[in-house]
Parts: structure tokens; sequence; C-alpha cells
């Protein structure tokens, strides 16, 4: 079921809008019940986060006879050598984005201690924007915690997987991020509230697109997280626009990428470049 970690609102604003959480409780029994059962199917059928694959894996995923896709899945592969998959669940960006950012700690922490010091002066700047400490903290913890276990040296890439695929560690690692990317938007409201459709203040937007679970992230999401963080990221676009290329788009716009991953329409995997690229 899809939930939010919002600011406190007035009795006033909830009257006005029910919170996503009161929508979900609801619907009728049947409607939950088949909503869980979609959501098991996709636990039972795909990892939170998945192995190392050959790129080339994506090849059988489409017909031979797929002319645009099988053209730009070279066009990838001799840009990228392998991917790692995440669960379809709306979810996928923010944790493709924190394990790939992670995973590239443990063999560089030259870029530990600046972003820590992000990570920490966040919970402050997000109080102040009203979200309630009891679940903030919570939140922003364990993400310190999953944070400084990449310095470990028992820590490997097998172990960090490991802990994104613990159910509730890896939850906890998405929520803190969905709050760290409306907060930022919200921060920076004026910026952002042109970008903002069908008539939506950017908190409303940021209530009903960013900080529910299992919403999934368009380019807004993207520029929220990669500013906030400090991380520059680049989404390679596969899909059946024309063309046997697959078109790029670097978060912030003309920054080198620290990690890289694969958009394909409403799902998102992290990529591996080849040592050249």
């Amino acid at each position: 079921r899809a939930y939010s970690i919002m600011a406190e609102v007035s009795p006033e604003d909830k009257k006005e809008e029910p919170s996503l959480l009161e929508e979900v409780l609801n619907y009728d029994d049947a409607t939950i019940a088949q909503v869980e059962r979609i959501q098991k199917e996709i636990a039972e059928s795909s990892k939170l986060v998945g192995p190392l694959e050959d790129l080339s894996t994506l090849e059988t995923e489409y017909s031979k006879d797929d002319q645009i896709y099988q053209a730009k899945i070279q066009d990838l592969m001799s840009k990228y050598c392998r991917l790692r998959r995440t669960r379809g669940d709306g979810n996928c960006f923010f944790r493709a984005f924190a394990f790939a950012y992670l995973e590239t700690l443990l063999e560089d922490h030259s870029d530990l201690p600046r972003f820590k010091d992000a990570v920490v002066k966040s919970k402050d700047s997000l109080l102040a924007l009203g979200y309630p400490s009891f679940t903030l903290e919570d939140f922003h913890d364990t993400f310190i915690e999953v944070l400084e276990s990449t310095t470990k040296p028992e820590t490997t890439a097998e172990t960090l997987l490991k802990t994104f695929q613990d159910q509730g560690t890896s939850e906890y690692v998405v929520c803190y991020l969905r709050i760290l990317a409306s907060g930022y938007l919200q921060a920076n409201a004026d910026f952002f509230q042109a970008f903002i459709e069908g008539g939506r203040t950017v908190k409303e937007y940021c209530s009903q697109e960013v900080e529910p679970m299992y919403r999934e992230s368009e380019h807004l999401h993207i520029t929220a997280l990669a500013s906030a963080l400090g991380v520059n990221v680049r989404v390679q676009y596969m899909d059946r626009g024309e063309g046997g290329k697959v078109n790029h788009h670097d978060f912030p716009e003309g920054a080198p990428p620290r990690i890289h991953v694969l958009y394909r329409p409403g799902h998102y995997d992290i990529l591996y470049a080849t040592t050249s690229s």
C-alpha cells in the first residue's frame, strides 16, 4: 500500500484534501486484497536490488525482430557492460540511486565526508520545514548507519546488497531519500513552481507525488535528489523513440556523472560503465 511521510498539517488542510494513507484506508476489502496480491507477486518475482548481470541479458527480453530495441541495446552495450536490476515497485529510482552511490564508496571514500555532511545537515533543514522529528530521526539514523557501514573493511558489494535486500532497512533508506527530495523542492519552491502541472502548489505536488512510497519518479524527483546530495546522475533513456541510439540526460546538466541508471518506461535499473566510458 502506498504511504507518505508528510509534514504536519492543520485540521483544515486535512479536511480539504485527505492524505494518501486515508484514501488507502477507505478502500473496500476487495480492492485492498487485490493491491496486496499484486505487491506480493512483484515481491516474489524480483528482488529489491538484484545481482550483477551482463548487459547482454537485455537482448533476450525483446524479440529479435524488434529492431528499435535491439539497436538501442547494442548502442547501450558500447558504453556499458553490466547492470543491476531493482524491483519495479515505484521506488526503483530512489533505491537504485542509493545503492549505486553507496557502492561507489566501497572503492573510493573520498566523497564520503562531503556526502555525510550533507546528509547530517539535511535533518535540521527538514525539521525546519515541519517534518515530525519522531519519524524523521528513525529514517535519518538508519540512512547514516548504512552510509557508515561502507567504511568498514568487512563491507563488500555483497554485504551491501544484503542490506538493501532487507525490506525494513531498504524501505527506510528510500523513505529518507523521498523526504530529502521533497524538502529540496519545497525549499526552492519559487523556482520549481513553474514546472508543476495541474494547478498544484509545490507542497501539494510533494505530498502527492514525491513523499508517498511506490510513486514513480520523474524529472523533478531526480533533479531534487541529485541537487540535494550533490551526486551527479546520468539517466540513459531507452524507449521506442526513433533512431537506434539511446539518449541520456545528466543531472545536473553538464556535470560528469558519478552514477548511471537505465530508464525504460516506468522503471529504473543501475548501469555500470565500461572502463573506456
